[in-house]
């Protein structure tokens, strides 16, 4: 309420099992994807996006959202703006790129971790050292 949340949104769509998707999707707050998806998966809106891939689950495209979590299969490159979680069954194919990350025991990558740090602000005054200091 005073200020931004990086809670994760609650899953407000559901891409059941046994259901396929060609082509890209966008979403606002919460997407889980039980089924097969062959698209791009972008969050949109003012509300950090939260995307949960689960077990049975696979992707096929790239990913960008705020907060993702992994437990099936994705083939191509993942962002989690803020935070990125592969659970144990996670199989992704492409670099990761992330603020903060957590991999789970059986968790498997074949790409790069990338770390994005956190944007400079022109609000924050970086302090110097003060010169001519004596001992």
């Amino acid at each position: 309420m005073f200020g931004k949340s990086n809670k994760p949104s609650p899953i407000d769509s559901l891409i059941g099992g046994g259901t396929t998707i060609e082509g890209d999707i966008t979403f606002t707050g919460g997407l889980r994807i039980d089924g097969h998806v062959k698209g791009n998966v972008k969050a949109s809106g003012n509300k950090p996006g939260t995307l949960v891939i689960s077990e049975l689950a696979k992707v096929e495209g790239d990913i960008d959202v705020a907060h993702v979590v992994i437990n099936g299969t994705v083939a191509g490159p993942v962002r989690g703006a803020e935070y990125v979680e592969l659970l144990p069954k996670a199989r992704v194919t492409g670099n990761v790129s992330y603020k903060s990350i957590e991999i789970h025991v059986g968790a498997i990558v074949m790409g790069q971790l990338i770390y994005e740090s956190p944007q400079k602000s022109d609000k924050v005054v970086e302090l110097k050292p003060a010169s001519g200091a004596s001992d």
